[in-house]
């Protein structure tokens, strides 16, 4: 079977907010780092300490907001906003342009996807990711289909 989305444009807002979760899944150890600093306060009694892992951590979300930021932006990766429809079979997902121009992605260069109320979220790297809302899907079958591929493929948990 092949799932053929209707052509839409992914949202940069809700491109961004996946972004971060993916990061903040991904490098969860950082909220770790910025406790152990403000634990120092209990050793050198200091409120620096507190205020020193909060401007740490501040700025390292900074970081990855101005990072999923400058995406939306730059010319190289404006095709990811434009308007696209996607084939997807248990093989590859067909990434269509219009009905001549397109480009196979391999389920393997996926590195980890979930499922929300609202989406499918595909992590190809930290930076790239794919984003199918429920709704460019013609019916609930074709989602079904979907989350089945994802979990047969291993990148969701049952």
């Amino acid at each position: 079977m092949i799932v053929k989305t209707k052509k839409y444009a992914l949202d940069k807002k809700a491109y961004m907010k996946a972004g971060l979760k993916n990061v903040f899944i991904d490098q969860w150890w950082v909220i770790l780092i910025a406790l152990a600093i403000s634990a120092m306060t209990f050793v050198v009694p200091s409120n620096w300490w507190w205020i020193g892992a909060l401007i740490a951590f501040t700025l390292y979300v900074l970081f990855w907001v101005i990072q999923f930021a400058g995406v939306t932006q730059l010319e190289q990766s404006k095709m990811l906003f434009d308007k696209l429809s996607y084939e997807i079979d248990s093989r590859q997902i067909l990434i269509k342009l219009n009905s001549k121009q397109g480009m196979p992605m391999k389920w393997d260069q996926v590195k980890r996807a979930w499922a929300d109320k609202k989406q499918f979220v595909l992590v190809i790297n930290k930076a790239q990711m794919m984003m199918f809302p429920y709704t460019v899907f013609k019916t609930q079958n074709e989602v079904k289909f979907i989350e089945t591929i994802l979990k047969r493929k291993g990148l969701i948990k049952e």
